[in-house]
């Protein structure tokens, strides 16, 4: 599997926006549509806090990237995702990312010097165009062989993509 980032509301702030800004009126019944996502999470094993802020994510990208040339990648994002959308934590800042990592084995300075340095920033710059020319507008989207299925989905559907794609079960 390869990860892919993608340029998700990056007019974000560093220091976040509440949901209702970010949606400025575009979704009319906020709580009713947190609701059904917290539902759909639950359903998928998913775990999910009620948040009401959004934060930048660019810099996790970017540390992301770094992580997956360390070996990894995978419990990078899988930290950075529980920190996200479960302990609402800011991962548009350095100093809230360095903590993350620490728990992962990750040298802080080589992090620090990751983030500061922008070392990955041509990488993920890679990714945001490969998903628009891939014409990627949700996340998260699962592709394989130009086939793509968007969304949180059940194993079954994404086992269905990779039958579709020639994978053969183990």
């Amino acid at each position: 599997m390869k990860w892919t980032a993608f340029p998700l509301h990056p007019e974000t702030p560093e220091e976040g926006l509440s949901l209702a800004q970010l949606f400025g009126g575009r979704i009319r019944d906020l709580d009713a549509a947190q609701k059904r996502l917290k539902q759909v999470a639950q359903d998928l094993g998913l775990p999910l806090s009620d948040r009401s802020m959004t934060y930048n994510s660019r810099l996790a990208q970017e540390l992301g990237k770094w992580a997956e040339t360390q070996g990894k990648g995978d419990a990078f994002h899988e930290a950075v995702f529980r920190a996200y959308f479960v302990d609402c934590i800011n991962i548009g800042k350095i100093d809230e990312l360095v903590k993350l990592t620490k728990s992962l084995g990750l040298p802080e300075q080589e992090v620090r010097f990751a983030l500061e340095q922008r070392t990955y920033k041509e990488a993920v710059d890679a990714d945001w165009a490969r998903s628009r020319e891939k014409g990627v507008s949700v996340v998260p989207t699962f592709m394989m062989d130009d086939r793509a299925v968007e969304g949180a989905q059940s194993y079954e559907v994404l086992e269905r993509l990779f039958i579709s794609c020639g994978v053969k079960k183990r």
